[in-house]
C-alpha cells in the first residue's frame, strides 16, 4: 500500500473532506455548510474537527503511519509557498491569511499527529484530481476548464501541476475575448467569466426571453415566472426544442471556444477537460466551443484537439487535494 491522504474541498456553501488512496479512490467522506460567520479562524477550526474525525475512523484501519497528511483545496491566490490563501471568494472577511500553518497548529489542538498540510487553489486541485482519477488521466498535457459561478482553470504539463511564477496560472476566466465589451469583471472587461459565469448566463438569456411574446416562453424556463430562470430549467428547454434556449447555449460555447483557441496558440495544449455545474449541459457547450475552437486556430494546430466532460463531479477538489500528498 502506498498510503493514504485526506483530501479538503473548501467553498463558500460547504466543506468537503475525503479519505483518498492512490489505488482506490475515494474511500470516505463527509460534507458540511461552511460556517462562514466564524471568520477564518473558525472555518479553519471547522476544517480540523471533520479531518480529526475521518482520521480517526480511518488511522487504524488503513495504518497511521501510512498517513501522508492533508491536502486543502480553496478559492483564491495561493503563494508560491503554497502558505498563505489571498482574498478568496464567497469567503467574507479572508483577505490575505495564512491558512497552511494556522491548519497545522488548530489540528495540532485536534490531536491529528504531525502530518504535512498542503494547501492550492482550488481549480487547481480539481485538475490534478481530474488527472489523477478522471478524465485528464488519458493525456499527458492538458487543462481543465471549470464552468460555475465563476469560470477558473488548472494546467497538467507533463503529468504534473502547473502554478506559473506566482501561482496564478490557469485563470482562464480572467482571459480578455472582447475588450470592447459592455461586461466587466473584477474591474476587467470583456473577460470569459464576466461573459459566461453562471449570473451572466441567466442575465443574457432573461434579456433575450423579456424580448420575446410571452406566448412564445418555454413553461421548463420560467414557471409561471421568468424569475425562476436558471442553468438547469436552461438547459432542460435546450433540450425540449427552445430555441431562444438553444441559441444561448451556443453563445456560451462559442465564448470559451474562443477562450480555449488562446491557450492552444499560447501554450500548445490541445486537449482539454471541462467540469462545473454549468458543463452539466454537456454537449449543448461542448459542441459549439469545439466548431469555434477549431474556427479560432490555425489549421497547424488542429492535431490533437480534444475537448471532453470531466468525470469526477463535485468530487474532483477532494480527490486533487488528497493527491497534493502523494508527490
Amino acid at each position: 500500500m502506498m498510503g493514504w491522504a485526506l483530501g479538503v474541498d473548501l467553498g463558500g456553501t460547504a466543506v468537503k473532506v475525503s479519505a483518498v488512496e492512490p489505488s482506490r479512490g475515494l474511500i470516505g467522506h463527509e460534507r458540511h455548510p461552511t460556517e462562514l460567520g466564524s471568520g477564518p479562524d473558525g472555518i479553519v477550526r471547522q476544517i480540523a474537527l471533520l479531518v480529526s474525525a475521518l482520521y480517526g475512523r480511518f488511522a487504524e484501519k488503513l495504518g497511521p503511519s501510512l498517513f501522508l497528511g492533508t491536502g486543502v483545496g480553496a478559492p483564491g491566490a495561493v503563494d508560491r509557498q503554497r502558505e498563505m490563501l489571498s482574498y478568496p471568494p464567497n469567503l467574507p472577511g479572508w483577505e490575505r491569511f495564512p491558512l497552511r500553518s494556522a491548519l497545522e497548529r488548530e489540528l495540532a489542538l485536534q490531536g491529528v499527529p504531525p502530518s504535512p498540510v498542503f494547501i492550492d487553489n482550488d481549480a487547481n486541485t480539481a485538475a490534478l484530481g481530474e488527472a489523477r482519477f478522471g478524465a485528464g488521466s488519458r493525456y499527458r498535457n492538458f487543462m481543465l476548464v471549470t464552468l460555475g459561478t465563476g469560470v477558473g482553470g488548472g494546467i497538467i504539463l507533463d503529468r504534473q501541476l502547473y502554478r506559473g511564477a506566482y501561482g496564478t496560472a490557469g485563470e482562464i476566466g480572467y482571459l480578455t475575448v472582447d475588450y470592447r465589451g459592455e461586461s466587466v469583471h473584477a474591474g476587467v472587461r470583456g473577460t470569459v467569466e464576466s461573459l459566461i459565469g453562471k449570473q451572466q448566463i441567466v442575465a443574457r438569456a432573461l434579456g433575450r426571453y423579456r424580448e420575446q411574446p410571452r406566448a412564445l416562453w418555454n413553461e421548463a424556463v420560467h414557471g409561471e415566472e421568468l424569475q425562476c430562470l436558471s442553468p438547469r430549467t436552461l438547459e432542460k428547454a435546450a433540450r425540449d426544442g427552445d430555441r431562444v434556449a438553444q441559441r444561448i447555449w451556443n453563445e456560451v460555447g462559442s465564448i470559451l471556444g474562443v477562450g480555449l483557441a488562446g491557450v492552444v496558440a499560447l501554450m500548445d495544449i490541445r486537449s482539454f477537460v471541462i467540469g462545473g455545474g454549468i458543463s452539466g449541459a454537456g454537449d449543448l457547450i461542448i459542441g459549439p466551443a469545439r466548431e469555434q475552437l477549431l474556427g479560432s486556430t490555425l489549421p497547424s494546430m488542429h492535431e490533437g484537439l480534444d475537448i471532453v466532460p470531466a468525470e469526477l463531479g463535485n468530487q474532483a477538489g477532494v480527490y486533487g487535494a488528497a493527491a497534493l500528498c502523494f508527490g
